[in-house]
């Protein structure tokens, strides 16, 4: 693995029983996700998106194949250091907020260094630079019935990155919020990567969601297909929403150009990654 990643995944399979019926959802996955990118994965329902995030966030583990954080093996870990590596070096953000309906945006953001057992002086910097990034300010006492869903999945957000991640993991981050606030979810994303050079991994079913990141994987019969590789959004953040259409419309070409590959009944083994058709650059 080259020694820019942050997380790789090497051969990844998972396979589900149901009764005498073995379904594999992945089927010798690879993946490098260098330090400091923003990787999107697309797929339709049930493609093995959230399987392959639960993988590299050591929430699961893989019938065959290994994932490798910042070069270090998951496979060899205990459940328990399996447990201490995602406090402390993942972050995971779901569709569903789960924050801790009694705290406030700073205790739920915090939550990390309390478990921790870290003293409040010694973490308040940062939880203040955080709450700065995630545009909560106005809001640090609140709790969460008493925010909008964008405002709530802003502190989820602000917990992730609060343990300064090798990765941040997002799983359909945007599902549960309307377009407004989805497109924010999504700015701050790229905010997240340009300003603190955050790793993000970020699966999707929705093409104008996934434009944001830097590359396109396609998860699809159990492999991958890509990379669709678009320019770093960190170089004129000016031209962030005049480019969007732009990177939009590249993605769904691409997906075409998938599908009429698999209508052509390209023969392709599993787990094989398919090159994407161009860089973009908007």
């Amino acid at each position: 693995m080259d020694g820019a990643c942050a997380v790789a995944a090497r051969g990844l399979v998972k396979e589900y029983r149901r009764g005498e019926v073995v379904e594999r959802v992945l089927a010798g996955v690879d993946l490098d996700v260098r330090r400091g990118s923003f990787v999107s994965v697309m797929g339709p329902s049930g493609s093995g998106k959230s399987t392959l995030l639960h993988l590299l966030g050591g929430l699961d583990r893989p019938d065959a194949g290994e994932v490798l954080l910042d070069g270090s093996p998951l496979s060899s870990l205990s459940d328990e250091d399996r447990t201490l590596l995602r406090r402390g070096r993942i972050g995971i953000v779901y569709q569903f907020f789960n924050l801790v309906p009694v705290l406030s945006v700073d205790e739920n953001i915090a939550l990390p260094a309390v478990i921790a057992g870290r003293r409040e002086r010694a973490y308040r910097g940062k939880l203040d630079e955080i709450v700065e990034l995630v545009g909560l300010a106005d809001h640090r006492t609140k709790r969460p019935d008493e925010l909008s869903g964008g405002q709530q999945q802003r502190a989820a957000i602000g917990r992730a990155l609060f343990v300064e991640p090798a990765v941040l993991l997002a799983d359909e981050p945007t599902g549960n919020l309307d377009f407004r606030s989805g497109a924010d979810i999504l700015a701050l994303f790229v905010e997240a990567q340009c300003s603190l050079g955050q790793t993000i991994v970020m699966v999707t079913h929705d093409p104008r969601s996934a434009a944001h990141g830097e590359e396109v994987l396609l998860l699809r019969g159990g492999s991958m297909a890509g990379p669709l590789v678009l320019n770093t959004r960190c170089r004129d953040a000016a031209r962030i929403d005049r480019s969007h259409e732009a990177r939009s419309r590249a993605v769904l070409r691409w997906l075409e150009q998938q599908e009429q590959l698999d209508d052509a009944a390209v023969p392709r083994d599993p787990g094989t990654r398919v090159q994407g058709p161009a860089t973009l650059k908007v």
